[in-house]
Protein backbone atom coordinates (compact mmCIF):
# COMPACT_ATOMS: atom_id res chain seq x y z
CA UNK A 1 0.00 0.00 0.00
CA UNK A 2 2.91 2.70 1.27
CA UNK A 3 5.36 1.94 -2.00
CA UNK A 4 1.87 2.41 -3.85
CA UNK A 5 0.48 5.94 -3.31
CA UNK A 6 3.55 8.07 -5.07
CA UNK A 7 1.50 11.25 -6.57
CA UNK A 8 2.26 12.12 -10.14
CA UNK A 9 3.73 15.73 -9.04
CA UNK A 10 6.85 13.54 -7.27
CA UNK A 11 7.11 11.01 -9.81
CA UNK A 12 7.74 13.73 -12.26
CA UNK A 13 10.28 15.53 -9.64
CA UNK A 14 11.90 12.19 -9.43
CA UNK A 15 12.34 11.63 -12.70
CA UNK A 16 14.69 14.29 -13.41
CA UNK A 17 17.05 12.51 -11.05
CA UNK A 18 19.49 11.16 -13.33
CA UNK A 19 21.27 7.91 -13.01
CA UNK A 20 24.52 6.92 -11.47
CA UNK A 21 27.14 9.68 -12.25
CA UNK A 22 25.18 12.67 -12.59
CA UNK A 23 25.00 15.63 -10.75
CA UNK A 24 22.13 17.53 -9.26
CA UNK A 25 20.50 20.79 -10.97
CA UNK A 26 17.71 21.34 -8.31
CA UNK A 27 16.52 24.64 -6.91
CA UNK A 28 14.66 24.97 -3.54
CA UNK A 29 10.90 24.84 -3.52
CA UNK A 30 9.49 27.47 -2.39
CA UNK A 31 6.48 25.43 -0.86
CA UNK A 32 9.07 23.56 0.83
CA UNK A 33 9.39 26.22 3.97
CA UNK A 34 11.76 24.23 5.95
CA UNK A 35 14.72 25.52 7.63
CA UNK A 36 18.92 24.66 6.80
CA UNK A 37 18.49 22.69 9.94
CA UNK A 38 15.81 20.45 8.86
CA UNK A 39 13.09 21.77 10.69
CA UNK A 40 9.59 23.50 9.93
CA UNK A 41 8.88 27.24 10.65
CA UNK A 42 5.67 25.86 11.87
CA UNK A 43 7.08 23.46 14.05
CA UNK A 44 9.45 25.90 15.53
CA UNK A 45 7.07 28.43 16.11
CA UNK A 46 4.86 26.05 18.36
CA UNK A 47 7.87 25.08 20.80
CA UNK A 48 7.01 25.56 24.24
CA UNK A 49 9.03 26.50 27.35
CA UNK A 50 10.03 24.71 30.35
CA UNK A 51 6.71 23.95 31.73
CA UNK A 52 4.42 21.28 29.55
CA UNK A 53 1.22 22.37 27.96
CA UNK A 54 -2.02 20.12 29.16
CA UNK A 55 -3.64 20.26 25.86
CA UNK A 56 -0.48 19.29 24.20
CA UNK A 57 -0.06 16.41 27.10
CA UNK A 58 -3.84 15.70 26.61
CA UNK A 59 -3.37 15.41 22.62
CA UNK A 60 0.12 13.21 22.87
CA UNK A 61 -1.42 10.66 25.38
CA UNK A 62 -4.34 10.40 23.16
CA UNK A 63 -1.91 9.19 20.36
CA UNK A 64 -0.82 6.04 22.95
CA UNK A 65 2.59 8.24 25.18
CA UNK A 66 2.10 7.39 28.83
CA UNK A 67 0.81 11.12 30.78
CA UNK A 68 4.81 10.87 31.84
CA UNK A 69 6.38 10.29 28.49
CA UNK A 70 3.91 13.19 27.21
CA UNK A 71 4.71 15.71 29.87
CA UNK A 72 8.44 15.52 28.67
CA UNK A 73 7.83 17.10 25.04
CA UNK A 74 8.32 20.74 24.86
CA UNK A 75 6.93 21.17 21.16
CA UNK A 76 3.57 22.25 21.96
CA UNK A 77 0.80 21.67 19.72
CA UNK A 78 -0.44 24.37 17.52
CA UNK A 79 -4.02 23.00 15.67
CA UNK A 80 -5.60 19.18 16.90
CA UNK A 81 -6.77 19.97 13.72
CA UNK A 82 -3.34 19.87 11.73
CA UNK A 83 -2.12 17.41 13.94
CA UNK A 84 -4.87 15.24 13.25
CA UNK A 85 -4.34 15.96 9.66
CA UNK A 86 -0.91 14.64 9.72
CA UNK A 87 -1.69 11.60 11.51
CA UNK A 88 -4.28 10.98 8.71
CA UNK A 89 -2.11 11.02 6.19
CA UNK A 90 0.32 9.04 7.70
CA UNK A 91 -2.37 6.19 7.78
CA UNK A 92 -3.17 6.78 4.28
CA UNK A 93 0.65 6.09 3.36
CA UNK A 94 0.35 2.76 5.65
CA UNK A 95 1.33 3.93 9.20
CA UNK A 96 -0.20 1.69 11.76
CA UNK A 97 -1.07 2.79 14.46
CA UNK A 98 2.06 1.85 16.46
CA UNK A 99 4.03 3.76 13.90
CA UNK A 100 2.53 6.75 14.42
CA UNK A 101 2.95 6.76 18.39
CA UNK A 102 6.26 5.49 18.09
CA UNK A 103 6.94 9.05 15.75
CA UNK A 104 4.99 11.01 17.81
CA UNK A 105 7.36 10.08 20.70
CA UNK A 106 10.84 10.37 19.17
CA UNK A 107 9.09 13.67 17.12
CA UNK A 108 6.26 15.23 18.39
CA UNK A 109 7.17 18.44 16.28
CA UNK A 110 5.88 16.70 13.15
CA UNK A 111 2.37 17.15 14.41
CA UNK A 112 2.73 20.75 13.52
CA UNK A 113 3.96 20.64 9.72
CA UNK A 114 1.30 21.11 6.75
CA UNK A 115 0.52 17.37 5.77
CA UNK A 116 -0.18 18.03 1.79
CA UNK A 117 2.64 20.99 1.73
CA UNK A 118 5.19 19.87 3.64
CA UNK A 119 4.94 16.42 4.45
CA UNK A 120 3.05 14.60 1.36
CA UNK A 121 5.77 15.13 -1.06
CA UNK A 122 8.74 13.47 1.33
CA UNK A 123 6.08 10.43 1.81
CA UNK A 124 5.91 9.81 -1.94
CA UNK A 125 9.71 10.46 -2.00
CA UNK A 126 10.01 7.58 0.28
CA UNK A 127 6.98 5.37 -1.23
CA UNK A 128 9.00 5.55 -4.40
CA UNK A 129 11.73 4.19 -3.15
CA UNK A 130 10.37 1.42 -1.64
CA UNK A 131 11.15 2.20 2.11
CA UNK A 132 8.22 0.85 4.80
CA UNK A 133 6.65 3.06 6.60
CA UNK A 134 8.16 0.76 10.20
CA UNK A 135 11.63 2.39 8.99
CA UNK A 136 10.83 5.98 8.76
CA UNK A 137 8.87 5.33 12.15
CA UNK A 138 12.55 4.99 13.88
CA UNK A 139 13.78 7.42 12.52
CA UNK A 140 10.63 10.53 11.70
CA UNK A 141 13.47 13.35 12.00
CA UNK A 142 13.84 12.62 8.33
CA UNK A 143 10.37 14.06 7.47
CA UNK A 144 11.39 17.10 8.79
CA UNK A 145 14.47 17.92 6.49
CA UNK A 146 14.05 19.91 3.42
CA UNK A 147 13.02 17.80 0.45
CA UNK A 148 14.92 20.13 -2.26
CA UNK A 149 17.79 21.09 0.13
CA UNK A 150 18.59 18.03 1.70
CA UNK A 151 16.62 14.68 0.76
CA UNK A 152 16.39 14.55 -2.82
CA UNK A 153 20.37 15.91 -3.22
CA UNK A 154 21.19 13.00 -0.72
CA UNK A 155 19.35 10.01 -2.63
CA UNK A 156 20.77 11.25 -5.98
CA UNK A 157 24.28 10.89 -4.13
CA UNK A 158 23.19 7.23 -3.16
CA UNK A 159 21.98 6.85 -6.85
CA UNK A 160 25.47 7.98 -7.91
CA UNK A 161 27.15 5.40 -6.29
CA UNK A 162 24.41 2.14 -5.90
CA UNK A 163 22.92 2.59 -8.82
CA UNK A 164 19.40 1.19 -8.45
CA UNK A 165 16.14 2.60 -5.91
CA UNK A 166 16.04 -1.54 -4.80
CA UNK A 167 19.96 -0.84 -3.12
CA UNK A 168 18.61 2.60 -2.13
CA UNK A 169 16.17 1.49 -0.02
CA UNK A 170 18.28 -1.40 1.35
CA UNK A 171 20.76 0.87 2.32
CA UNK A 172 18.13 3.40 3.75
CA UNK A 173 16.00 0.87 5.33
CA UNK A 174 19.20 -1.01 7.42
CA UNK A 175 20.64 2.96 8.75
CA UNK A 176 17.81 5.31 8.33
CA UNK A 177 19.61 7.26 10.81
CA UNK A 178 22.41 7.91 7.69
CA UNK A 179 19.99 9.90 6.05
CA UNK A 180 20.33 12.95 8.50
CA UNK A 181 23.83 13.23 7.06
CA UNK A 182 24.85 16.36 5.19
CA UNK A 183 25.56 15.98 1.91
CA UNK A 184 28.92 18.03 1.70
CA UNK A 185 29.88 18.11 5.20
CA UNK A 186 29.54 14.37 5.95
CA UNK A 187 28.85 11.95 2.70
CA UNK A 188 30.81 13.26 0.12
CA UNK A 189 34.18 13.00 2.34
CA UNK A 190 33.57 9.58 3.89
CA UNK A 191 33.22 8.70 0.31
CA UNK A 192 35.92 10.19 -0.93
CA UNK A 193 38.58 8.87 1.74
CA UNK A 194 36.90 5.23 1.46
CA UNK A 195 38.42 5.55 -1.96
CA UNK A 196 41.17 7.23 -1.71
CA UNK A 197 42.17 4.13 0.51
CA UNK A 198 41.59 2.00 -1.69
CA UNK A 199 38.21 0.40 -1.64
CA UNK A 200 36.99 -1.08 -5.02
CA UNK A 201 33.69 0.70 -6.73
CA UNK A 202 31.93 -2.38 -6.01
CA UNK A 203 32.71 -2.97 -2.53
CA UNK A 204 31.90 0.55 -1.84
CA UNK A 205 28.47 0.04 -3.09
CA UNK A 206 28.10 -3.14 -0.79
CA UNK A 207 29.48 -1.46 2.19
CA UNK A 208 26.87 1.19 1.80
CA UNK A 209 24.06 -1.17 1.31
CA UNK A 210 25.40 -2.94 4.69
CA UNK A 211 25.99 -0.24 6.59
CA UNK A 212 25.26 3.24 5.20
CA UNK A 213 26.56 4.40 8.56
CA UNK A 214 30.01 4.86 7.23
CA UNK A 215 28.79 8.20 5.75
CA UNK A 216 28.23 10.01 9.37
CA UNK A 217 31.84 9.44 10.47
CA UNK A 218 34.88 11.37 9.65
CA UNK A 219 37.53 10.93 7.13
CA UNK A 220 40.21 10.27 9.85
CA UNK A 221 38.22 7.77 11.73
CA UNK A 222 37.47 6.23 8.53
CA UNK A 223 41.40 5.94 8.27
CA UNK A 224 42.33 4.60 11.20
CA UNK A 225 39.75 2.21 10.76
CA UNK A 226 41.34 0.61 7.74
CA UNK A 227 44.77 0.62 9.85
CA UNK A 228 43.74 -1.24 12.22
CA UNK A 229 41.49 -3.69 10.17
CA UNK A 230 45.00 -3.73 8.21
CA UNK A 231 47.04 -4.67 11.19
CA UNK A 232 44.46 -7.48 11.95
CA UNK A 233 45.40 -9.35 8.46
CA UNK A 234 42.03 -7.71 6.35
CA UNK A 235 42.61 -6.71 3.34
CA UNK A 236 40.53 -4.42 1.39
CA UNK A 237 39.39 -6.55 -1.40
CA UNK A 238 38.34 -9.21 1.75
CA UNK A 239 34.54 -9.75 2.20
CA UNK A 240 35.45 -9.89 6.05
CA UNK A 241 37.22 -6.28 5.64
CA UNK A 242 33.54 -4.52 4.95
CA UNK A 243 31.81 -6.51 7.63
CA UNK A 244 35.11 -5.16 10.17
CA UNK A 245 34.46 -1.63 8.43
CA UNK A 246 30.52 -2.25 9.71
CA UNK A 247 31.70 -2.81 13.21
CA UNK A 248 34.40 -0.39 13.92
CA UNK A 249 31.43 1.91 12.71
CA UNK A 250 30.08 1.67 15.96
CA UNK A 251 33.07 2.36 18.11
CA UNK A 252 35.93 5.00 18.61
CA UNK A 253 39.17 4.36 18.49
CA UNK A 254 39.72 4.06 22.49
CA UNK A 255 36.74 1.65 22.63
CA UNK A 256 38.50 -0.67 20.12
CA UNK A 257 41.33 -0.47 21.94
CA UNK A 258 39.56 -1.05 25.20
CA UNK A 259 38.11 -4.04 23.68
CA UNK A 260 41.07 -5.94 22.41
CA UNK A 261 42.80 -5.34 25.84
CA UNK A 262 39.85 -6.67 27.33
CA UNK A 263 40.14 -9.98 25.53
CA UNK A 264 43.46 -10.38 26.47
CA UNK A 265 43.25 -9.88 30.07
CA UNK A 266 40.76 -12.45 29.54
CA UNK A 267 43.36 -14.57 28.56
CA UNK A 268 42.64 -14.31 24.69
CA UNK A 269 45.69 -14.61 22.57
CA UNK A 270 46.71 -12.06 19.62
CA UNK A 271 46.04 -14.56 17.19
CA UNK A 272 42.74 -15.89 18.44
CA UNK A 273 41.31 -12.60 18.72
CA UNK A 274 42.66 -11.30 15.44
CA UNK A 275 41.39 -15.08 13.70
CA UNK A 276 37.70 -14.48 15.55
CA UNK A 277 36.76 -10.94 14.65
CA UNK A 278 37.80 -11.80 11.08
CA UNK A 279 35.05 -14.48 11.31
CA UNK A 280 32.75 -12.46 13.69
CA UNK A 281 33.64 -8.46 13.72
CA UNK A 282 31.13 -8.01 16.69
CA UNK A 283 32.57 -9.51 18.94
CA UNK A 284 33.84 -6.20 19.83
CA UNK A 285 30.42 -4.51 19.92
CA UNK A 286 29.16 -5.74 23.80
CA UNK A 287 29.57 -4.36 26.62
CA UNK A 288 32.93 -4.88 28.53
CA UNK A 289 30.48 -7.07 31.39
CA UNK A 290 28.73 -8.98 28.71
CA UNK A 291 31.85 -10.21 27.22
CA UNK A 292 33.43 -10.96 31.11
CA UNK A 293 29.80 -12.44 31.60
CA UNK A 294 29.36 -14.69 28.74
CA UNK A 295 33.50 -16.02 28.66
CA UNK A 296 33.27 -16.57 32.39
CA UNK A 297 29.79 -18.54 31.84
CA UNK A 298 31.91 -20.68 29.11
CA UNK A 299 34.50 -21.32 30.90
CA UNK A 300 33.63 -21.60 34.38
CA UNK A 301 29.94 -23.21 34.17
CA UNK A 302 30.21 -25.31 31.45
CA UNK A 303 33.83 -25.84 31.37
CA UNK A 304 34.84 -25.40 27.56
CA UNK A 305 38.20 -24.21 26.68
CA UNK A 306 38.67 -20.22 26.08
CA UNK A 307 40.17 -21.14 22.65
CA UNK A 308 37.25 -23.55 21.78
CA UNK A 309 35.07 -20.42 22.62
CA UNK A 310 37.04 -17.96 20.55
CA UNK A 311 37.27 -20.94 18.10
CA UNK A 312 33.71 -20.46 17.36
CA UNK A 313 32.87 -17.00 18.51
CA UNK A 314 29.15 -16.82 16.87
CA UNK A 315 28.72 -17.93 20.62
CA UNK A 316 29.81 -14.64 22.13
CA UNK A 317 27.08 -13.23 20.44
CA UNK A 318 24.24 -15.06 21.50
CA UNK A 319 21.97 -14.06 24.34
CA UNK A 320 23.10 -16.22 27.70
CA UNK A 321 19.52 -15.78 28.82
CA UNK A 322 17.61 -16.05 25.61
CA UNK A 323 19.33 -18.62 23.72
CA UNK A 324 22.85 -20.35 25.55
CA UNK A 325 21.50 -20.97 28.94
CA UNK A 326 17.66 -22.72 27.55
CA UNK A 327 19.70 -24.68 25.86
CA UNK A 328 21.98 -25.99 28.40
CA UNK A 329 18.62 -27.24 30.13
CA UNK A 330 17.34 -29.22 27.49
CA UNK A 331 20.77 -30.69 27.28
CA UNK A 332 21.15 -31.30 30.80
CA UNK A 333 17.54 -33.28 30.71
CA UNK A 334 18.43 -35.22 28.26
CA UNK A 335 21.61 -36.40 29.27
CA UNK A 336 19.84 -37.19 32.83
CA UNK A 337 17.09 -39.21 30.90
CA UNK A 338 20.32 -41.10 29.12
CA UNK A 339 18.56 -39.51 25.75
CA UNK A 340 22.09 -38.46 24.16
CA UNK A 341 25.48 -39.51 25.24
CA UNK A 342 27.30 -37.77 27.93
CA UNK A 343 30.38 -37.55 25.79
CA UNK A 344 28.58 -34.70 23.38
CA UNK A 345 30.37 -32.18 21.93
CA UNK A 346 29.13 -29.59 23.81
CA UNK A 347 30.42 -26.36 22.18
CA UNK A 348 29.24 -27.60 18.43
CA UNK A 349 25.18 -28.77 19.97
CA UNK A 350 24.87 -24.86 21.41
CA UNK A 351 25.76 -23.82 17.99
CA UNK A 352 22.94 -22.98 15.32
CA UNK A 353 19.80 -21.99 14.32
CA UNK A 354 16.85 -21.94 16.76
CA UNK A 355 15.42 -23.99 13.81
CA UNK A 356 17.73 -26.63 14.01
CA UNK A 357 18.17 -26.70 17.62
CA UNK A 358 14.43 -27.25 18.38
CA UNK A 359 13.92 -29.90 15.62
CA UNK A 360 17.26 -31.70 16.97
CA UNK A 361 17.06 -31.30 20.84
CA UNK A 362 13.41 -30.18 21.75
CA UNK A 363 10.92 -31.21 18.99
CA UNK A 364 12.35 -35.08 18.67
CA UNK A 365 12.10 -35.65 22.08
CA UNK A 366 8.97 -33.96 23.43
CA UNK A 367 6.14 -36.58 23.82
CA UNK A 368 9.17 -39.08 25.61
CA UNK A 369 10.32 -36.42 28.03
CA UNK A 370 8.34 -33.45 28.54
CA UNK A 371 10.65 -31.85 30.43
CA UNK A 372 12.81 -30.81 27.33
CA UNK A 373 9.95 -28.42 26.38
CA UNK A 374 9.79 -27.01 29.77
CA UNK A 375 13.55 -26.81 29.75
CA UNK A 376 13.44 -24.90 26.91
CA UNK A 377 10.78 -22.21 27.45
CA UNK A 378 12.50 -21.34 31.08
CA UNK A 379 10.40 -23.31 33.32
CA UNK A 380 13.47 -25.81 34.83
CA UNK A 381 16.31 -23.90 35.71
CA UNK A 382 20.10 -24.53 34.08
CA UNK A 383 21.84 -25.61 37.13
CA UNK A 384 25.54 -26.87 35.81
CA UNK A 385 25.97 -30.19 34.44
CA UNK A 386 27.21 -33.41 36.88
CA UNK A 387 30.12 -34.63 36.49
CA UNK A 388 28.06 -38.36 35.87
CA UNK A 389 25.87 -36.27 33.13
CA UNK A 390 28.51 -35.08 31.25
CA UNK A 391 31.84 -35.10 30.33
CA UNK A 392 33.46 -31.84 29.69
CA UNK A 393 35.82 -29.85 28.42
CA UNK A 394 35.13 -31.59 25.27
CA UNK A 395 36.97 -31.34 21.84
CA UNK A 396 34.96 -30.88 18.64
Amino acid sequence: MFASICLRRFILRLSHIPAAGGTHSFRPNPSDALLSHGYSSTALAGAAGSEPCPATVSYLVSCGLSPAAAATHKHRIRSTAKADAVLALLRRYGFSDADNTEIVRRASLILNLDADRILRPKLDLFASLGVQPRKLATMPLLLTRSLDNHLVPCIQFLRSILGSDRDICHAISRTPRALKADLEKNMRPAVEALRRLGLPEDALSKLLIIEMGVLMISPDRISEIFEDLKALGLGVTDTGFLYGIRAMCCLSRETWLRKVALYQSLGVSEGELRKAFKTQPTIVLFSDESIKKKLRFFMDELKLELSDVMGQPVLIGYSLEKKIIPRCAVLSVLMRERKIEPDIKLRNALIGSTKIFSEKYVLRYAHDVPDVVKAYEGKIKFEGFRDQDVLVPLKP
